[in-house]
C-alpha cells in the first residue's frame, strides 16, 4: 500500500512538472513572436492562466493570456507599462510547440498603457509650458497669445479616444495670480490638439483615456485577433 501511494505521488509531481514545462514552452513562443513581429528590443513576459494548462492545451482554448510588454513605441510615441490580456483564445498545443502562433485567435485583446505628459508636450502648441493632472482635471499651464499680450494662464483640458489619436480640448481657463481673465473662446481653437496615438498592439483601438498623476492612462480593445493578421516580420 505505501509502494502504490508514493507511485502516485511521483506520477503527481511528474504531471505538475510537466504541466509546468508545457506553458512555459507555449509562453515563451507567444513572447518570442510578439517580440519579433513588433521589434521590441526584449521578449514581453507572457502568463497563460487556468490550471492545470495541459487540460486547456488539449482542448485548444485558453481563457485569460497576460502580455507584460513594458514600454513600447510606435509612431514615434513611447508609453509605458504596456499589458495586453487576450480572452477566449483559441491555439493548438502542437502549433504553439511547434513555433506555428500565427495559427492563434483571440476573441479579445485589451491593451492598457501609460501615456507620459512629457509626450503630450510634443505635441502640445505653442505656449504651454507643462501638463500634469490636478483635483479639478488635467492643466495646461503657460503663457498664451491673446490679441497681441502674452498673458499667464492655466487651462483646464479634457481628453478624449478619437480615431485620430487623444484629442484635448480646452474647457476652462484659470488667469495666473494677479493676471487678467482671458475668455476660453480666444484660447479654445489654437489651443485643442491630438496626440496621434491612435492604437496599441494587436491593432486595439483606443476606447477610453483617464488623466493621472504620472500620464494618461489608456485602454484599447480589439476584436477576433489573429496572430496570423500581424505585420509580418522584415
Amino acid at each position: 500500500m505505501r509502494t502504490l501511494l508514493i507511485l502516485i505521488v511521483v506520477l503527481g509531481i511528474a504531471a505538475v512538472v510537466g504541466d509546468r514545462v508545457a506553458v512555459v514552452m507555449a509562453q515563451n513562443e507567444i513572447a518570442r513572436e510578439i517580440a519579433a513581429q513588433y521589434k521590441l528590443p526584449h521578449q514581453p513576459r507572457v502568463e497563460i492562466r487556468g490550471f492545470p494548462f495541459l487540460t486547456q492545451a488539449i482542448d485548444g482554448t485558453y481563457d485569460d493570456v497576460r502580455i507584460d510588454v513594458g514600454d513600447w513605441s510606435e509612431q514615434n510615441i513611447t508609453v509605458h507599462d504596456l499589458d495586453v490580456t487576450l480572452n477566449d483564445v483559441t491555439a493548438r498545443l502542437d502549433d504553439l510547440l511547434n513555433k506555428r502562433t500565427t495559427n492563434l485567435v483571440a476573441g479579445t485583446a485589451t491593451a492598457t498603457a501609460v501615456v507620459p505628459y512629457d509626450v503630450v508636450q510634443k505635441y502640445a502648441p505653442e505656449g504651454i509650458e507643462s501638463i500634469s493632472d490636478s483635483p479639478e482635471g488635467l492643466r495646461a499651464t503657460g503663457t498664451f497669445s491673446v490679441q497681441g499680450l502674452q498673458v499667464p494662464a492655466t487651462v483646464i483640458v479634457t481628453v478624449a479616444p478619437t480615431d485620430n489619436g487623444i484629442e484635448v480640448t480646452p474647457v476652462s481657463v484659470q488667469p495666473a495670480s494677479g493676471g487678467i481673465s482671458i475668455p476660453l473662446a480666444l484660447l479654445s481653437p489654437t489651443l485643442t490638439f491630438t496626440v496621434p496615438l491612435q492604437q496599441l498592439p494587436l491593432g486595439a483601438k483606443l476606447t477610453a483615456v483617464t488623466p493621472k498623476p504620472d500620464g494618461l492612462h489608456v485602454t484599447a480593445v480589439a476584436h477576433t485577433v489573429r496572430f496570423s493578421d500581424l505585420p509580418a516580420t522584415t
